[in-house]
């Protein structure tokens, strides 16, 4: 094996330039916070990210907007235009499913594209579209809506790791997304599967096909070799990488932007980005860490077990609540298994949304009920039914009888996917009802909505990070009276109110 002291000899291209793509207001606090950073948590560093010369900075998706209005109480479309706005130097990036959102099912065209047209209309530059059975129609579709309203469009590729998902398949689906005008194509590895042997071999074939077309690389670092991989993409040709700042990194994170930055200076690339900005971010989201109590970034070990499953690793604290909540925590591994062999009974769906959940939530009913596929959530049965596109494997023919055998499983016989109009989704509610607020009404039950609207807005200055605001906060989230005085040192607060 060629030593990596030697990479600026193993580089494709000679010398060139690598762009970042930050996911530090994204996928960071996707992957370790549930998505739950709030406007007072982000927008303090919009401006520092703006200025650090990113090509771009992820910012949306739409399971995000569920998040921010049933526990953040905050609403979504105020956080978008608010940061957008404070980043006006960068692209602002979203990501979205090609036929879903924050569904795990489908939604109708015509909410799909109105949904792209908005977040264009508020600042989106930029769209990275997936969908892990390559309805191409519905790619291109959204491809052509995009980029009708002036934002770059970059279709994703979602690895699996199995024996259909070939770099030959890949190739071809390269093939076949770059014919529909593409921007640029996006490989993601979201439960880190990718060894830096499979990096090279699939980076490889993807950019063969690309052309000029740019690669990114958006690697999870599930399994600690994420790092060592950027390397490998960009020598194979990779011309992007996604990052977030260190205490969103790692882990079922991405890699860092610190150590990514510098492992790709020293390999012999130019990385042309502002590395004073970095520690300011970094301090930032250190001090709303403490203050709220959230986790921040820690490497993960390797491990082989997790080729079995591929759990991406977002998802195992969401299994594991569902089990303890039955009292069965103790079978959370037995769960894993079951993910393992329910995959390849379903034809190795991608385990990225919503083939992570579907497998996921099976997984977890077999267990629980004792009886495997006795109870069949709704989406394991659009997705037999070829709903969400053709899968990659053959089904099972046994598992497959045996959930067609059901009555519920027989009323999709004759089922298609409703497409609606948006003047027949509109007139449920009113039809004088502006574009941004249908979308919510159709992404968040009415009731969080009416929650979020009433609950006064909550904000902190992250800047005051000493132990004594820490606790002050604990006892203002705590208090039931009307009045709360505190003195600490030579600092005094009084709060008193009617509530």
């Amino acid at each position: 094996m060629t030593s990596y002291l030697d990479c600026a000899d193993r580089a494709v291209g000679g010398r060139r330039t690598i762009q970042i793509i930050d996911q530090t207001l994204r996928d960071g606090p996707q992957s370790w916070w549930g998505m739950r950073m709030r406007k007072s948590m982000g927008l303090p560093i919009a401006g520092e990210l703006d200025r650090t010369g990113f090509n771009a900075i992820d910012l949306v998706g739409s399971s995000i907007f569920e998040v921010l209005v049933r526990h953040c109480k905050e609403d979504p479309w105020d956080q978008l235009i608010s940061l957008s706005k404070a980043m006006p130097r960068t692209r602002v990036r979203a990501g979205t499913r090609s036929n879903g959102i924050v569904t795990f099912g489908l939604t109708a065209d015509s909410v799909m594209d109105l949904w792209v047209q908005r977040l264009c209309a508020h600042g989106i530059g930029s769209f990275w579209i997936y969908d892990g059975l390559f309805n191409i129609d519905k790619i291109g579709r959204l491809v052509k809506v995009a980029q009708a309203h002036g934002a770059e469009a970059v279709p994703c590729i979602l690895f699996a790791d199995s024996p259909y998902h070939t770099d030959e398949y890949y190739a071809q689906k390269t093939r076949e997304l770059v014919a529909l005008g593409a921007d640029g194509i996006e490989l993601e590895d979201a439960a880190g599967l990718l060894t830096p042997e499979r990096t090279r071999s699939l980076i490889g074939a993807i950019k063969k096909e690309a052309g000029d077309l740019p690669v990114e690389a958006h690697f999870h670092s599930n399994n600690a070799l994420s790092p060592l991989n950027y390397l490998e993409a960009v020598l194979a040709g990779a011309d992007r990488v996604h990052t977030a700042s260190r205490p969103l990194a790692a882990g079922v994170s991405l890699p860092s932007t610190e150590n990514t930055v510098a492992n790709l200076r020293y390999a012999g690339f130019d990385v042309e980005i502002d590395d004073s900005r970095l520690e300011v971010v970094e301090q930032h989201l250190l001090n709303v860490a403490k203050i709220e109590e959230l986790p921040v970034g820690r490497p993960a070990e390797f491990s082989l077990y997790q080729y079995r499953h591929q759990l991406p690793g977002g998802m195992a604290g969401t299994f594991k609540n569902q089990l303890k909540d039955r009292g069965m925590e103790h079978r959370f591994e037995e769960v894993l298994d079951e993910m393992a062999l329910i995959r390849r009974e379903l034809g190795y769906p991608v385990m990225a949304t919503p083939f992570s959940q579907l497998v996921g939530t099976q997984a977890v009913l077999n267990v629980v009920t004792g009886d495997r596929y006795s109870v069949v959530p709704d989406e394991v049965l659009l997705y037999v039914n070829g709903f969400y596109g053709e899968p990659v494997a053959p089904l099972d023919q046994d598992v497959l009888d045996k959930i067609m055998d059901s009555p519920k499983a027989k009323t999709y016989a004759e089922w298609e996917p409703p497409q609606p109009e948006l003047d027949e989704l509109r007139a449920k509610f009113g039809k004088d009802i502006s574009d941004d607020e249908l979308i919510l009404r159709l992404l968040v039950p009415e009731h969080d909505i009416e929650v979020m609207r009433a609950t006064p807005p909550r904000t902190i200055d992250y800047g005051l990070t000493s132990r004594e605001l820490a606790n002050i906060r604990k006892l203002i989230s705590t208090s039931v009276g009307a009045y709360l005085h505190v003195e600490s040192g030579g600092f005094e607060l009084t709060l008193h109110g009617d509530h």
